[in-house]
């Protein structure tokens, strides 16, 4: 069974709008770490763990990315030569893999992205670095779906955005009610997807095809 969210955010703040502490040292991530090591019950000074601290933070730079990105500058190179096609041009089935913000537990499935051109189109290469931006952020599904909508919607203006993503939560699948293989659904619909019940269908066969 999947839940199901349509449109749930209204407005989601841009990094702008965000008054950010100080980003602690790397040695001082590494000590976070060791403390969460010790705390879980095991010695990180052991041979093992050793290591663990510098490669967590590692991995969070990996991870976590998407903070150092600028979703706009990912689009901001289009182009108008394409004979003027304006019909749906659509990715589907890109990978996701984004982290909880309650939990910081895995989400990961995927995102399928479409837009109708108007007099410019751009890269599908940076429709799926649009969606690991976003991703790669502490996140809740609901607010990536309509963060990636939004930015598609300023950046290009076309006549309509629909994104739609299916994940699985690793926060309720490993933990609480231990609930593996059940996906959560949000969408974000503007424009004539919006408008067009017919072109929302569409989009939507398409993604299943």
């Amino acid at each position: 069974m999947n839940a199901i969210a349509f449109d749930s955010i209204a407005h989601v703040h841009s990094p702008e709008d965000e008054i950010l502490s100080p980003r602690p040292s790397r040695a001082e991530a590494e000590a976070a770490v060791r403390t969460l090591i010790g705390w879980a019950g095991d010695d990180p000074t052991r041979e093992g763990l050793i290591d663990t601290p510098s490669r967590v933070v590692k991995a969070f730079e990996e991870w976590f990315a998407g903070y150092d990105e600028d979703p706009e500058e990912v689009l901001a190179r289009t182009f108008q030569d394409v004979e003027g096609y304006d019909d749906i041009v659509l990715l589907k089935g890109i990978r996701l893999e984004s982290y909880c913000e309650h939990h910081m537990a895995p989400i990961i499935g995927s995102a399928h992205v479409a837009y109708l051109p108007t007099d410019k189109v751009v890269g599908i290469s940076k429709l799926a670095r649009l969606v690991d931006v976003f991703a790669k952020r502490l996140q809740v599904q609901e607010k990536l779906t309509a963060q990636i909508a939004d930015t598609l919607e300023r950046v290009l203006q076309p006549r309509g955005v629909a994104v739609l993503i299916e994940a699985e939560h690793q926060c309720m699948s490993t933990r609480g009610v231990h609930r593996p293989h059940v996906d959560t659904i949000t969408t974000r619909f503007t424009g004539a997807f919006k408008d067009d019940p017919k072109l929302e269908d569409r989009f939507l066969r398409l993604i299943r095809s």
